[in-house]
């Protein structure tokens, strides 16, 4: 029997059969491809982390899309976003959550959590209207995140990941700082986040060694909690690693980078002794495919042929399990399954 820990979404993730693995998508059509990725060698109920941006919200097509994630076994990990104007995203509007959180409630939802992150990196300017302003992003999400639990106690709330490698500039601002400065503004959003959002890329130049520890590795998760303590935040977070990974020289043979072998090495010791943490809910690697230079190196596919690299393989090759998420049991989903499932 599985007993299931409460916390103030309706489960805690960690407290059922759960498989951690998954990946993070640029381009939702690459969900079912990517669900062979994450659901491989026995498991079921992957995670995918998306963007969803404030323009993109025809009902219709995000309802077909959610109906994919049920019929595939994939548990989607929302991140909220605005929309790019020149070269920065514009600043969310405490306004604007409600409209938000009406339309994420009309999708039919795979899990009875309904995983959403509140924006991303907001300690870089360009991801917040051209500003760093750790108090409006505490008193927006908080906003959102009030919003959100109003209209159901399914969603389960997660902060935007930060740049824990960002430091202090006109543009940027170190992740310690900015941390703080949220829990002075606004120390009850802390009580209102279910879970924890990690960017625990392994750096320097996204290059580092996975047996490294501390701010700015594959660990970065454990500091950002032990920082949390120290602020005097008691409640227990599971934990989503929604961008991870290693920059590898792909077609540009950067001998910066690593080499998709090396990376697939790293991977195999990160699963032994760092995502194989009993706090981690997801670990979801920055990226399923990407054909242009802006990511390229991040790509787990090779651009344009669309084969994977080898570490895309050495992952597809781990055991997993399969997942026993708490699935809603009023929807019905057979009218949407008659829908065509092409994106």
């Amino acid at each position: 029997m599985t007993f299931v820990k409460n916390v103030s979404a309706i489960y805690d993730p960690t407290g059922i059969p759960n498989n951690k693995f998954g990946i993070h998508v640029a381009d939702i059509n690459d969900l079912t491809d990517a669900s062979k990725l994450v659901n491989s060698s026995g498991g079921t109920w992957g995670y995918i982390t998306f963007v969803l941006a404030d323009n993109d919200r025809d009902l219709g097509k995000w309802q077909k899309i959610f109906t994919t994630f049920k019929t595939f076994k994939l548990i989607p990990i929302v991140r909220l976003a605005t929309h790019v104007v020149g070269s920065s995203w514009i600043k969310p509007q405490s306004v604007d959550a409600d409209a938000t959180a009406n339309f994420l409630s009309d999708l039919p939802w795979p899990t009875k959590n309904r995983y959403v992150v509140l924006f991303n990196e907001p300690n870089h300017a360009k991801e917040w209207g051209d500003t760093v302003d750790p108090e409006d992003y505490a008193r927006t999400a908080y906003t959102y995140a009030s919003v959100l639990k109003s209209k159901s106690s399914d969603f389960f709330i997660l902060p935007a990941g930060l740049d824990a490698s960002a430091s202090n500039t006109p543009t940027t601002l170190d992740e310690e700082e900015y941390i703080k400065r949220i829990y002075n503004e606004k120390p009850d959003f802390f009580s209102m986040i279910d879970g924890w959002t990690s960017h625990s890329y392994p750096n320097p130049g996204f290059s580092g060694s996975p047996y490294a520890q501390g701010k700015g590795t594959l660990k970065t998760y454990d500091w950002e909690i032990t920082l949390l303590k120290t602020l005097g935040i008691p409640k227990e977070y599971p934990i989503f690693i929604t961008e991870t990974g290693w920059a590898h020289t792909g077609l540009s043979q950067s001998r910066s980078r690593l080499h998709p072998d090396q990376v697939a090495d790293y991977i195999d010791i990160a699963v032994r002794i760092v995502w194989n943490d009993s706090r981690i809910v997801a670990v979801t690697p920055f990226l399923f495919q990407y054909p242009e230079n802006l990511f390229s190196m991040f790509s787990w596919l090779i651009p344009i042929e669309r084969k994977p690299y080898s570490f895309y393989l050495r992952y597809q090759q781990i055991p997993k399990i399969k997942g026993e998420p708490i699935v809603p049991p009023s929807f019905d989903y057979l009218a949407l399954l008659s829908l065509p499932l092409s994106l």
